[in-house]
């Protein structure tokens, strides 16, 4: 099979043009990085998703920040929001992803719930925000959307992405907002083994752990990621470390299909780290 590559971007915290968020994070430079980076991959990857919180404040103008940026962007893209987005103002700037639209939900305002079937790998986006909460979760609409879905190609390896992870990192304050609907969601998980991997975003951290027999992966942030601090009381803050991405590799390598996943930090240059340089003389000692 021919090995699927899907790079996978997260929380950009985006302000109007020219405004720095928490008047120090150039989020809008991170992107570009981001952008410039992916078009420079070889392979080029098949698709991007990106989950969740593109701006900060949900305003109008960070998406059309947003929009710009993304113009340069090679490969295809799939959004999800996060707790920071607007959905109504991402879906304004952004007409032509037509899946932003999701379903109805009964208060009368649409889920960013959808499949992409067209690639080896199934890949579902679903919407965990909660309006107007840091926290997100999963209400019994979209949950039974999400097993009516999964239900419809039992044998079809799938990923699902959204932005917030459905467990606690360690790090207290992001940890104070539990999931909602997360025991009912692992049921869900579990009853359908071909799902092979959730993509989440929200922490600006890579984190990774077991889930109702999958595997959850979180991706760094691109605008800053938070301070790796695993005290209970940990104070919410962020740090100015190089932007990241998770590169998920859908192939078969030893005689066995599997998706792999690798986190790779962005340079401001090509040539920031000294390039790329040869091992030789390599020995394995008996």
């Amino acid at each position: 099979m021919r090995p699927m590559l899907i790079a996978q971007i997260s929380d950009f915290h985006l302000k109007p043009q020219g405004a720095l968020a928490y008047n120090v994070a150039d989020t809008a430079a991170s992107l570009k990085c981001a952008v410039r980076h992916i078009n420079h991959l070889r392979p080029l990857p098949d698709v991007v998703l990106i989950t969740g919180d593109m701006a900060d404040d949900g305003a109008l103008e960070s998406y059309q920040v947003l929009r710009k940026i993304l113009e340069s962007l090679e490969p295809a893209f799939f959004m999800v929001p996060g707790n920071h987005d607007h959905k109504e103002h991402l879906r304004a700037v952004f007409p032509e992803h037509a899946y932003l639209n999701g379903f109805m939900e009964p208060d009368g305002k649409r889920a960013v719930c959808y499949a992409v079937e067209h690639f080896p790998l199934r890949l579902v986006g679903i919407d965990t925000v909660i309006a107007g909460e840091h926290g997100g979760g999963l209400n019994p609409g979209r949950r039974s959307w999400l097993d009516a879905v999964l239900s419809r190609k039992p044998a079809a390896p799938t990923a699902i992405f959204m932005h917030h992870p459905p467990f606690a990192s360690g790090i207290g304050h992001m940890d104070k907002d539990v999931f909602a609907g997360r025991e009912e969601l692992a049921a869900i998980i579990a009853k359908h083994p071909q799902v092979e991997r959730l993509m989440c975003g929200h922490i600006h951290r890579a984190v990774c752990r077991r889930f109702a027999g999958t595997i959850a992966t979180v991706c760094p942030g691109i605008g800053m990621q938070l301070v790796l601090d695993l005290q209970e009381e940990s104070p919410a803050a962020f740090i100015l470390e190089p932007p990241a991405l998770i590169l998920h590799v859908f192939t078969e390598l030893w005689g066995e299909k599997t998706l792999l996943t690798h986190v790779g930090i962005i340079p401001d240059s090509p040539d920031q780290y000294g390039g790329v340089h040869s091992f030789f003389d390599v020995v394995s000692p008996k």
